[in-house]
């Protein structure tokens, strides 16, 4: 799809409300790694980033420079109506895969998922990725560990090798393993990453 099918298949998706992967608040894996950071002045970008329940958790812990990235205005509306103050140059819409900034920490929450798993698709992210963040900035998030289903049929999946294969030749692994403390509703489905750009 191009950037105008993909708005408008996800800005559908919102406006159906088909929009499974929305657990109405922070997730706790990301919620107990944000308050563990201290450095509220970090550049953090949230792409793919739904009703950014995370970016409303950061803004209200102090953390002013957090950008939320979407390719539909369904969410980055939503969360305004949530977060008046949220400054509006903070909400980007637009293609991640076109998106040219850089950042000190990137949240990782149902994005990978999204797109159609390709190796194009995935190869691009890692590379994209490693452009967006500065040299030892991080990426951090959640990745599903269910079998890669077909396509068509999201969230997508795969395994915990294969996402190492597109984020090693970019990132330094600091840790990629089972979580522990997902939501019942994912227990035993995600693994919770650290990367550190190299």
């Amino acid at each position: 799809m191009n950037t105008s099918e993909l708005e408008n298949f996800w800005t559908n998706r919102y406006k159906e409300q088909k929009t499974g992967w929305d657990i109405g608040s922070a997730s706790t894996p990301l919620k107990n790694y944000i308050d563990q950071l201290e450095n509220k002045e970090l550049k953090i970008l949230i792409p793919g980033a739904g009703n950014a329940y995370e970016a409303e958790y950061l803004f209200n812990q102090g953390f002013n420079n957090v950008h939320v990235l979407d390719i539909s205005s369904e969410p980055l509306t939503a969360l305004k109506n949530r977060l008046a103050d949220f400054p509006n140059e903070q909400l980007i819409k637009g293609n991640f895969f076109e998106h040219d900034s850089k950042y000190d920490l990137i949240f990782e929450q149902t994005f990978f998922c999204s797109f159609e798993p390709t190796k194009e698709n995935r190869t691009q992210y890692g590379i994209k990725m490693s452009q967006l963040l500065n040299v030892g900035g991080k990426l951090v998030g959640l990745w599903f560990k269910h079998p890669l289903v077909e396509a068509g049929n999201r969230p997508f999946g795969g395994t915990r090798e294969e996402y190492l294969s597109y984020l090693t030749p970019y990132f330094k692994n600091k840790t990629f393993e089972a979580c522990y403390n997902s939501i019942e509703s994912r227990k035993d489905q995600e693994l919770f990453g650290i990367f550190v750009r190299k």
